[in-house]
């Protein structure tokens, strides 16, 4: 009998793949450990990869591994951290195959000093600048688009480790949140877009904090005190903070998926809370594509709180009728015959007393190829529902991303290929509808922070990039492994 296997990555691909989590602190007695605890608390971004940098102000200690962040680290390995200063990050690739020398902060050696830095987002011109210095004679230890930066930093001609980084960075384009150590300096960067989030607190001890989402603050009872501001350089050092603006002005193009699907909703990201956003968009939909039903419920988690939003605007109650699987890692089975829908199943199950015999508004928060859509939709015409009406708390996704998120290729996308008629037969639902761009910016009307990307809706790049085959980030660089059998 054959067996075969179901992974996480297999059953989740219907959806866009989570991104990349910092964080940093400066001058704290235990800042290995609270970066360990910020990095547990932003698991949600990034599953493949997590590691820690520090700094006792004279060398500095690295250890990275694969996979959970409570599953890499050891107390013997977090005690080897040593110093006040340390960063760290948790990885899902967007460019670069999933190795352990893939695995960031990355830690290099040069006539700067040992620099150690960690990313969150995606660099459109990395292959070119990468092309560029290899046939000048660099030589890469990983496939990361982020090694780059520390390449061009070397070879910029400076003896000054922040005059260097002011040279990378007029190269580099497209999205960074950044964070680099050495002996002497914690500095946190924003691309000029700002595209990807960078928030700033302090504890009670006056040491300093940077992450990607606020509740690794909650986590590590840091006070949030603002965003890093996009195109702002933060310093830290032994004299103290300083800020320089080291860009010329954008428009700022922040990334309005992080509201959508991205961050955890207890945090605030873009001076806004993703909660209230996430509520908002969920009535925006009631408001202008109402359905009459008898139960709205979400496809979990990243939903749950669109589908309050609706049925609180609607009026129509809202149910937990389908349950998810938190627990869902690698699974061998040798099953007597083939089980349809399998990787849905092991992921989902059905509240049959919720669906059974009702006029059922599925909720959820986007739609990618639709394979998995189609097949909770299945289960919940098997469970008994009477109609199913699915509505979707954003528009279509249409384009790629370039800035950091690893969404399908434009071939792949139901959205792009197919009308909605088409997308609504091949789900098999009664009706589908999507916000409008201009509905989805009016959910975020309280933003006072400036404009958002909508390009993987519009196809309308904010920083553009000459290699429009891109496609799947992850094709830069191509890798292959031979695994042991």
């Amino acid at each position: 009998m054959k067996s075969f296997s179901i992974t996480k990555e297999s059953i989740e691909s219907d959806k866009p793949k989570d991104e990349c989590a910092i964080f940093g602190i400066f001058n704290c007695k235990d800042a290995a450990n609270f970066t360990y605890l910020g990095l547990y608390s932003m698991q949600h971004r990034g599953q493949e990869s997590s590691g820690i940098v520090s700094s006792d102000e004279n060398h500095l200690y690295r250890y990275a591994g694969m996979g959970l962040v409570a599953n890499v680290f050891t107390e013997n390995k977090m005690n080897d951290l040593q110093g006040k200063v340390a960063i760290g990050h948790n990885r899902y690739s967007t460019t670069g195959a999933s190795f352990l020398r893939n695995a960031q902060p990355v830690r290099v050696e040069s006539h700067l000093g040992p620099i150690s830095l960690a990313h969150n987002g995606n660099l459109v011109n990395s292959w070119e600048l990468r092309s560029k210095m290899e046939k000048q004679g660099s030589i890469f230890q990983t496939t990361i688009d982020s090694e780059v930066i520390v390449h061009l930093m070397a070879k910029s001609g400076e003896t000054n480790l922040l005059d260097a980084l002011g040279v990378a960075l007029r190269e580099i384009r497209g999205a960074y949140s950044l964070l680099i150590l050495t002996p002497r300096y914690l500095i946190a960067i924003r691309d000029p877009n700002g595209f990807r989030p960078l928030v700033m607190g302090e504890r009670e001890d006056g040491s300093i904090v940077f992450a990607s989402e606020t509740c690794a603050f909650d986590i590590t009872e840091t006070k949030y005190i603002r965003d890093v501001e996009p195109g702002e350089m933060v310093v830290l050092d032994h004299t103290g903070m300083k800020s320089y603006y080291p860009f010329p002005q954008e428009k700022p193009s922040l990334c309005i998926f992080e509201y959508i699907y991205f961050a955890r909703p207890d945090s605030h990201i873009f001076n806004e809370s993703v909660y209230k956003v996430r509520k908002n968009l969920g009535k925006q939909l009631a408001r202008e594509l109402p359905v009459e039903a008898d139960v709205v419920i979400p496809v979990p988690d990243s939903a749950n709180i669109a589908a309050i939003g609706y049925s609180e605007e609607s009026g129509i109650p809202y149910q937990a009728g389908l349950i998810r699987s938190h627990y869902i890692g690698r699974t061998f089975i040798e099953p007597d015959q083939k089980i349809r829908d399998f990787g849905a199943k092991i992921k989902y199950n059905v509240v049959r007393e919720v669906v059974a015999g009702k006029k059922v508004i599925i909720i959820d928060d986007s739609i990618m190829r639709g394979t998995t859509s189609r097949k909770i939709i299945k289960m919940l015409r098997l469970a008994g529902a009477k109609e199913v009406h699915m509505r979707i708390s954003a528009p279509p996704t249409i384009s790629p991303c370039y800035y950091g998120i690893d969404i399908p290729t434009h071939k792949e996308l139901i959205a792009a290929t197919h009308t909605l008629e088409e997308i609504a037969k091949y789900l098999r639902v009664d009706s589908l509808a999507y916000l409008t761009v201009e509905s989805m910016n009016q959910a975020v009307v309280d933003h006072k922070g400036g404009g958002f990307c909508n390009a993987c809706f519009t196809g309308k790049y904010p920083v553009e990039f000459q290699n429009d085959e891109l496609g799947n980030q992850k094709s830069l660089f191509q890798e292959y492994a031979i695994e042991e059998g």
